[in-house]
């Protein structure tokens, strides 16, 4: 209990101290946050949107023929 105690301790201490410690990628500037754009990513898009479109074909083409087969099972 008295370790859990001092670590909670240590950990309260570095983040008041260093608070640069809680953050993943470091302190950045909201100017340069501001004027970022998605303009390098559009290919990026293009490509889920074309993986989307060939995932829910294949979901089709399976439904169809999983159809076909249930059909012939019945006849």
């Amino acid at each position: 209990m008295r370790a859990r105690t001092l670590a909670f301790t240590v950990v309260v201490a570095l983040l008041v101290f260093l608070p640069e410690m809680g953050v993943a990628q470091g302190m950045a500037d909201a100017g340069a946050i501001a004027n970022q754009n998605l303009r390098g990513y559009t290919h990026m898009f293009i490509a889920y949107a074309i993986a989307w479109v060939v995932v829910m074909g294949w979901v089709v083409s399976i439904a169809r023929r999983l159809g076909r087969v249930e059909k012939a099972l019945k006849d």
